[in-house]
């Protein structure tokens, strides 16, 4: 009879009891705030490397479809996110005996603003960096194209977190 008892507590605890995961982070509700402009962020940084832009871009779109069920769209959207590509800049690093670096650093930043035109208490606007260093000894045009899919993946996740996550 207790058997009983605790075997039927046990079901009704555990019929009443849910666990959601989420692993892209994302809180978000849908029926609240459904779509979502990602305009295009511009490159205004002094060093220029042309495909950094339509890089950048491209993987902020992918996210947020892949990481949401927002609907991107230009017309009336209840959130934004529009920005620019400030800084994209080589630092050396790890000075050598004959002055010469062993190390350089390339940094991205990004300033971000983000709109949810629902609850504008949720606004917010930030510069995100992200770098990466690379021997010296290797030509920038040989690892460019790598380090800035590293740095775009980064700085992307971030403002995906930032804007899409209530932590």
């Amino acid at each position: 009879m207790k058997k009983l008892i605790f075997l039927i507590l046990s079901a009704i605890i555990m019929t009443g009891c849910t666990v959601s995961y989420k692993f892209n982070g994302s809180n978000i509700n849908y029926s609240e705030t459904p779509t979502l402009d990602i305009r295009d962020f511009q490159n205004q940084a002094e060093l220029v490397y042309a495909p950094l832009t339509q890089v950048f871009n491209e993987r902020m779109k992918d996210v947020f479809i892949r990481g949401t069920k927002l609907q991107l769209t230009s017309i009336a959207p209840s959130m934004e996110i529009e920005g620019e590509i400030v800084r994209y800049y080589l630092t050396p690093l790890a000075v050598q005996e004959n002055n010469l670096a062993s190390q350089t650093r390339l940094t991205m930043e990004v300033r971000y603003r983000f709109r949810n035109n629902v609850r504008s208490e949720e606004d917010k606007e930030e510069t995100i960096s992200a770098y990466r260093d690379f021997e010296s000894s290797k030509m920038l045009t040989d690892v460019q194209d790598q380090l800035i899919e590293e740095l775009t993946k980064e700085i992307v996740d971030q403002i995906f977190n930032a804007t899409m996550s209530n932590w």
